[in-house]
């Protein structure tokens, strides 16, 4: 599965704690759509709904879920939370990627390449 860096999960638990209402349970969805100038692109966002077929995860207290779907597209990717001088942001380094776009939002695998779409 997946790998979240401790940095990232402190920032992931930042984010969530302004999300989160006094006991509503979030859980970080990680996901891949078709879509990007490569064909496919990630989504991250916190979600409260659960489906039956969901892989569960925890990475450092941050509690993670993947559709069905995306999880071989994620099998191996590392999320990092990189700062610098203009600021700071997640990265992703999916070893199951082939190319990347430019932009570093979108990707292609060897089985699924998902509808290019310009960046």
């Amino acid at each position: 599965m997946l790998v979240i860096s401790e940095i990232a999960a402190d920032k992931i638990k930042e984010m969530l704690a302004e999300q989160q209402e006094e006991g509503q349970k979030l859980y970080l969805r990680v996901g891949v759509k078709g879509g990007g100038c490569s064909g496919l692109s990630y989504g991250m966002g916190f979600d409260a709904d659960v489906k039956e077929d969901d892989l569960h995860s925890d990475h450092h207290g941050v509690a993670v879920i993947v559709d069905k779907e995306s999880a071989p597209m994620l099998d191996g990717v590392q999320i990092d939370f990189k700062q610098n001088m203009m600021g700071g942001g997640f990265t992703i380094d999916n070893p199951n990627a082939i190319a990347t776009c430019g932009c570093g939002s979108s990707f292609k695998t060897a089985t699924n390449e998902g509808t290019p779409e310009e960046c």
